[in-house]
């Protein structure tokens, strides 16, 4: 097993990023023993890799990031690097190799500040790796300030930095930016393709799995989800059963309060965990007294912790609504489908008899309306709209739509 096999769909991109670590791996090599340094390589200091959502984009990153960092001794017998077993591609993957730094959007965007520490970084040789690696998730997420930090990085980086950025598309990250990159797009999945991995790699029966891969159009990371996890089962049937009780104006507006509130319950459960163990963890580093008393002048360290903290709160909601609206669309994009009669697979094969009512009872115009509603209430939770008024909406527009 190696460090691609995770990455599902997508032969052409680990071909590509498996050569330019073999490049990568003969320059590191050659520099070590005053050898002389390959004259073509396909190894370059900073790629972008874009495609849409559920994709891999970001796994496929840091697949890419353990093959540059793999110290397998089979790389000398002519071996690939990437392995996937060795303490190089191992702690890549985890995300605790010293090498390697990823930057996340804590909140809304990837400011200016949460970035300076990690280009400074980047002007710096690797401590124990081969490679010193900055991998941005979420790109389109740099702010102006945030973006031109980078773009001084990524103008003149040190000889054995490596960026890495994630976005959605190309269209996404600044032209000056995404112009001194290589870029590989990705695909989604086929859905045959995801079946597979979940059947093989986390023992899925096999109608379960093609009911998860089908609900989720190829989305890896949500069919894992759906297919291991049964409370992730439970969310999406509520929210597919939202269609059929927005009847009137209560109803609407009751069924967008308790699809907010799910999501502030989800976004509260998974924050709870992670931020008092952050904050046990920056505690301890600080030196604080028994009783949790913090040294003087330290308070200041902790109120930016806790900040973070409520933006990533803040995010994780926003997540879970995106979520939901996803599920939306394609649960009207199959009620479209037959009321036109299309050949399209339809997602949601498990509850046909809903959408096989509800193809009868409208036409495809209101379909469309109903869809055109789901967009632009994302389209509002991307201004700041706050999430009960955009969700009030879109439930009040699929009742009368």
């Amino acid at each position: 097993m190696t460090v691609w096999d995770d990455l599902v769909g997508q032969e052409r991109v680990s071909e590509q990023l498996a050569a330019a670590a073999r490049d990568a791996d003969a320059f590191v090599t050659a520099a070590a023993t005053d050898g002389p340094l390959p004259e073509t390589s396909s190894m370059t200091h900073a790629w972008l890799f874009t495609g849409p959502p559920g994709a891999g984009v970001t796994q496929t990153a840091r697949a890419f990031a353990a093959a540059l960092q793999c110290v397998s001794p089979d790389r000398a017998l002519g071996g690939s690097p990437g392995c996937g077993f060795c303490d190089g591609c191992h702690t890549a993957l985890i995300g605790t190799h010293a090498d390697v730094s990823t930057v996340v959007a804590v909140g809304a965007e990837i400011r200016a500040q949460d970035m300076r520490d990690t280009v400074r970084k980047s002007f710096t040789s690797p401590a124990n790796g081969r490679w010193q690696i900055i991998l941005v998730e979420e790109a389109e997420r740099l702010n102006e300030k945030s973006a031109n930090a980078v773009l001084k990085a990524v103008e003149e980086p040190a000889p054995r930095t490596v960026w890495l950025l994630c976005a959605p598309s190309v269209e996404d990250v600044l032209p000056t930016i995404r112009s001194r990159c290589r870029h590989l797009n990705l695909r989604t999945p086929p859905v045959e393709a995801v079946v597979d991995m979940l059947v093989r790699r986390e023992g899925i029966e096999p109608e379960v799995a093609a009911a998860a891969a089908r609900a989720t159009q190829g989305h890896v990371d949500r069919a894992r989800r759906l297919a291991t996890d049964a409370a992730a089962r439970d969310r999406r049937a509520a929210v597919l059963k939202l269609p059929l009780r927005v009847d009137d104006v209560g109803s609407a507006l009751r069924a967008a309060q308790e699809l907010v509130d799910a999501a502030a319950a989800d976004a509260k459960e998974l924050a709870e965990e992670m931020d008092s163990k952050e904050a046990e963890e920056l505690k301890a580093a600080l030196g604080a007294a028994q009783g949790g008393r913090l040294p003087r002048g330290t308070a200041g360290v902790m109120k930016d912790l806790e900040e973070n903290q409520k933006r990533r709160r803040t995010r994780t909601q926003r997540n879970s609504l995106d979520l939901a609206l996803s599920d939306l669309t394609t649960f009207y994009r199959d009620v479209l489908a037959l009321q036109l009669g299309s050949r399209v697979a339809i997602a949601n094969a498990d509850s046909m008899d809903v959408l096989e009512r509800l193809a009868r009872a409208g036409s495809p115009e209101a379909t469309l309306r109903r869809i055109e509603a789901i967009a632009a209430c994302g389209e509002a939770l991307d201004r700041n709209v706050p999430p009960l008024l955009a969700v009030e909406a879109m439930t009040m527009a699929l009742r009368s739509g």
